[in-house]
């Protein structure tokens, strides 16, 4: 397993022209229903989500020599479930939720900062509550790909698929 960031994953959207769009976040969840991500849903990625609720998501093992593929719809998790991972976030990280405006311009680093010092004497010492824009996204999957390294390039790949979330799985090898 990689030693930084094991649940590091990409996620791929498209825009509104159909331009593909890739860049890591955090996986907080894996369940029966998905992969569970948070963000602010007024970024670039919840945008291209909002537009086309679909992606996939990619974890690479490098030192493990492994990797796994998932495509799907995407959903926003309940407004609860989004409330109990805010609160169990380092309160750092929820004033920098508040902070940032994430995917716009930037003008200078010491705008960031000074938005973290009006959020840390908004909110004092006291709880940080979630914004409203930031939520988390689960992407339920309808094809699964698991690859492992081989010698000379003969690859395992594994692809699980299905017709709908509820569906049942199949199962095929593909050529490397």
């Amino acid at each position: 397993m990689e030693l930084n960031d094991p649940e590091a994953m990409t996620i791929a959207t498209v825009d509104s022209d159909g331009l593909p769009d890739a860049r890591m976040v955090l996986c907080k969840g894996v369940d029966a229903r998905g992969i569970v991500f948070y963000t602010n849903i007024e970024s670039a990625k919840g945008s291209e989500l909002k537009g086309q609720p679909r992606a996939a998501a990619l974890f690479h093992w490098k030192s493990l020599r492994r990797q796994a593929r998932f495509r799907g719809a995407i959903a926003q998790v309940s407004a609860a479930e989004s409330d109990a991972y805010f609160a169990s976030r380092p309160r750092g990280s929820q004033i920098g939720a508040w902070a940032s405006q994430q995917s716009r311009p930037l003008a200078a680093r010491s705008e960031l900062e000074a938005a973290v010092e009006t959020y840390e004497r908004r909110f004092g010492s006291g709880e940080v509550p979630r914004p409203d824009y930031w939520r988390g996204y689960r992407l339920a999957p309808v094809e699964i790909e698991f690859w492992r390294d081989r010698p000379s390039r003969l690859h395992e790949r594994i692809r699980f698929t299905r017709s709908g979330p509820e569906a049942a799985w199949e199962k095929r090898l593909l050529y490397p």
